[in-house]
């Protein structure tokens, strides 16, 4: 059993929560600007002094409504400026907050906050209103509802200003580091959702360790992060709790087709995102190129990036092997004139670094950001931790990997493969669901992650798949699907791809088509741009057919993609086989296109 651990840096206090960020932000420095509110293609600035205001308002109505110690809050919102009031708001008053993804159906509403036992809940929409009305008469412990679209933050935050301050102190201040802080339910990729029950102290952990190995991006006076994934995703709410313990200034984007637009006008100095994010921005990136009569412009200065940053990683040469050093060197140089800055502008021009987590990027991505000049620190980590138990350095980064462990923190890998992780930061368990917890916590603080994984000498991680995603051929040969999956969807126009092969004589792969990126493509060729219409296309399929042999070169041929069927319809969140955070459900998929995986075996 393999096993790696960084030694602590970062001591847990005996007391103290969170909202003490806030307090002394906006004590000691009311003036320094912490958050950017879009309006009209712009950014009005909310400083620390006003936040602190703002929060202690909304508390205040919070508790003259009724909200108890303890009682669970849930918010359900795109990201914006109001999600991260509230959630600051619930603490001041010292509730515990519900995140609910905002494309939650009427029934994972129901169940999250039938489980949770929430007694109150602030909706964004109108439309999220109506979705929580067909089974409000089943919600027996609801009292309370606030809408965004119907003024719910102005209504709690009149009903709040006349609240005694010495009042909402003493609920402030009642929670300590072992106190729950909130309810983040899982994804549920494979069933129902559980709530993972996150106290003060695990964000206090995490942020202590996380903030001080990525000084970089934390520390600066003009430091600033665009937040881009729904704040239900634990990866995006560390990241904003994190930016206001450190003055971080803090902008919310609530449609990712606003992003690059967003990223022009707020000029973030590091930004993070899960790797279908990306991906997406690689992959309009060139389609724009293309569209321009650039496109080969953009590809060798893709190919030449991707050249040069695997270079980085290598020892320095024998006097033989410097000459195409030099050449690639100088390849490099001239790319940055005419293409690597303009792709830096792209993302607001300030951007010094990436952050991402959720999924593996895969090392093409990895080298072609890296090669560009915005380098991704790749991290790992799960609902249950807290987000990130591991992470790439600005000074150590492995593309491929997911980084060390953060310090105070240990990464083991069992004796089947799987990755084992215990830290301060490792949650309590899920709420109400014993049998759930004991089956992923040991007594001794391990937590099983169900992934697959590896740490070589230095004691970086790689993730090669989730156990339980692992197929078996009927040639008994264990194949794990991710290390296909990437490298299939880093072709341009391919959205999704889910390899099949469980029980089967060799592997498969289903294909969806990324529509943004189809429709240049197809005008080109002068051919329809409806995916339905092309399926059977030979030249589509040949494109995709180029994707499945890149990926097939990093497996055995065994492992490799022997079939595959392009379908017709795209995967989503609202078609169900995705999760908000972009991950497939396969299961779900299986289910839908059961007879298109039986197709590819039948002939």
């Amino acid at each position: 059993m393999r096993q790696f651990e960084s030694p602590a840096g970062y001591v847990l206090p005996r007391h103290g929560n969170l909202t003490d960020d806030v307090v002394r932000n906006g004590t000691e420095h009311a003036d320094t600007v912490a958050f950017g509110i879009p309006r009209d293609d712009d950014w009005v600035d909310v400083t620390a002094g006003e936040f602190l205001a703002r929060v202690r308002e909304v508390a205040g109505g919070l508790a003259a409504a009724g909200i108890e110690p303890g009682d669970r809050v849930a918010l359900l919102s795109r990201t914006r400026y109001e999600w991260t009031l509230l959630d600051y708001a619930v603490w001041f008053a010292g509730g515990v907050s519900v995140p609910v993804y905002e494309t939650a159906s009427a029934e994972q509403i129901e169940w999250i906050l039938t489980d949770s036992g929430a007694t109150a809940v602030v909706v964004e929409t109108i439309e999220h209103l109506a979705r929580l009305d067909r089974v409000r008469h089943r919600l027996e412990t609801l009292d309370h509802v606030w809408c965004l679209a119907q003024d719910g933050v102005e209504m709690l935050a009149s009903a709040g200003v006349a609240y005694p301050q010495d009042d909402l102190e003493r609920l402030r201040t009642r929670a300590g580091p072992d106190s729950l802080a909130t309810l983040v339910y899982t994804s549920g990729t494979t069933g129902r959702p559980k709530g993972c029950m996150l106290t003060h102290g695990n964000f206090m952990f995490e942020l202590g360790a996380a903030t001080d190995e990525l000084e970089e991006l934390f520390a600066g006076e003009d430091a600033s992060t665009l937040l881009v994934l729904p704040l239900a995703h634990v990866f995006a709410r560390v990241v904003a709790v994190g930016a206001v313990r450190s003055r971080v200034r803090l902008g919310h984007c609530s449609d990712v087709r606003r992003l690059l637009a967003d990223m022009s006008t707020f000029r973030p100095t590091f930004m993070l995102a899960v790797p279908r994010v990306f991906e997406k921005i690689f992959n309009l990136t060139s389609q724009g190129a293309v569209a321009d009569g650039r496109g080969r412009l953009f590809d060798r200065a893709a190919e030449t990036a991707i050249a040069y940053s695997r270079l980085l990683d290598q020892p320095a040469p024998s006097a033989a092997r410097r000459v195409p050093r030099l050449l690639l060197r100088a390849q490099h140089a001239l790319f940055e004139r005419l293409v690597y800055g303009r792709l830096r502008e792209a993302w607001g021009g300030r951007c010094s670094y990436a952050v991402s987590g959720g999924a593996p990027l895969g090392d093409r991505l990895g080298h072609f950001y890296r090669g560009i000049g915005l380098p991704v620190l790749e991290g790992y980590g799960l609902t249950e931790t807290t987000a990130a138990v591991t992470v790439n350095r600005p000074d150590a980064v492995k593309v491929g990997t997911v980084g060390r462990p953060l310090a105070g923190t240990a990464v083991r890998v069992a004796e089947d493969g799987e990755l084992h992780v215990r830290g301060r930061q490792v949650c309590g368990g899920y709420w109400r669901d014993d049998e759930a917890t004991a089956h992923v916590l040991e007594p001794d603080g391990w937590l099983r992650t169900g992934d697959l994984g590896e740490i070589d000498d230095e004691g970086f991680v790689r993730v090669t798949g989730r156990r339980t995603e692992i197929l078996v051929t009927t040639g008994g040969k264990n194949v794990a699907p991710a290390v296909l999956e990437d490298r299939i969807r880093a072709h341009p126009l391919v959205s999704q791809c889910m390899v099949v092969g469980d029980g089967r004589p060799f592997v498969s792969a289903l294909v969806t088509i990324d529509d943004e990126a189809l429709a240049p493509w197809a005008q080109r060729r002068a051919k329809p741009s409806s995916v339905a219409g092309l399926v059977d296309d030979p030249d589509l399929r040949a494109e995709v057919q180029s994707a499945i042999e890149a990926a097939n070169r990093a497996v055995s041929r065994a492992e490799s993609v022997r079939r595959f069927v392009i379908l017709p319809v795209d995967w989503t969140e609202d078609g169900g086989q995705l999760t908000p955070s972009l991950k497939v459900k396969r299961n779900v998929v299986l289910a839908q296109f059961r007879r298109d995986v039986d197709d590819l075996y039948s002939r």
